[in-house]
């Protein structure tokens, strides 16, 4: 999962990014609340660790502005020195969904936030490999659509995957790139938007098929899952005909 680390301590960064990089997540890290705020406006991240005092202001308001502005809300670890019980209350108060006192302990802190990632995305944390029409064969590494293999390169079927398993989610460009090819920094933006048109087009990405793919202006993409319409209508396109 990709992770957004905010501390002042250089040093505190790096050891939290080392762990939990060694459980297969993805650490971006932060120094300052405003370099986070920015990132956000066009990147879109798993979870976030905040910690409370930062040079250029508090992570409480970090954490508040975080839930006023951005639309899906991603899981919140609250890290500080602080362990009074008016500030556990204030910090959960604000938006965080967890808090941890320093020093921290990294055990402890991998396993909060395998548990607030679980909580908040049990679909792409689980093995689930079914989504209505289309199932995955994850050791043939095959998709299929009502029962008929789709013919996927690589790279198709990992980011077909990974979309389906956070349908519902707006997927920052960056996000995508990072959890498919590896390095966001290397993966031409072009590259993204081909093979997006291309799924699109193999899967058949309709409402007929209960889902559709939304590139969103500036942001990235997003998988939805499309409930077919009970009017009379609409009924062809969803039912078997009799």
């Amino acid at each position: 999962m990709r992770i957004a680390v905010l501390d002042d301590d250089l040093l505190l960064l790096e050891q939290i990014k080392g762990t939990l990089e060694c459980h297969q997540h993805v650490c971006h890290t932060f120094a300052d609340g405003a370099s986070l705020l920015q990132a956000l406006r066009n990147d879109t991240f798993d979870l976030l660790i905040v910690d409370w005092l930062l040079p250029d202001m508090e992570g409480t308001d970090v954490v508040q502005t975080v839930r006023s502005t951005h639309g899906m809300q991603p899981p919140i670890l609250f890290i500080t020195r602080r362990s009074d019980e008016r500030d556990v209350v204030e910090a959960l108060s604000r938006g965080a969904d967890d808090f941890m006192s320093k020093p921290l302990r990294m055990g402890e802190l991998v396993a909060r936030t395998t548990a607030l990632l679980r909580r908040a995305f049990p679909q792409s944390m689980g093995a689930r490999l079914e989504f209505g029409a289309y199932r995955f064969d994850a050791e043939q590494r095959i998709l299929s659509l009502q029962g008929q293999a789709i013919g996927l390169k690589h790279r198709e079927y990992e980011l077909a995957l990974f979309l389906f398993r956070n349908a519902g989610r707006l997927l920052s460009r960056s996000h995508l790139r990072e959890a498919v090819w590896g390095d966001a920094t290397d993966t031409p933006s072009r590259s993204l938007d081909t093979h997006m048109s291309r799924l699109r087009s193999k899967l058949e990405l309709t409402e007929a098929n209960g889902y559709t793919i939304t590139a969103v202006y500036g942001s990235g993409y997003r998988l939805d899952a499309v409930a077919c319409s009970t009017t009379v209508e609409a009924q062809p396109a969803c039912a078997a005909e009799l």
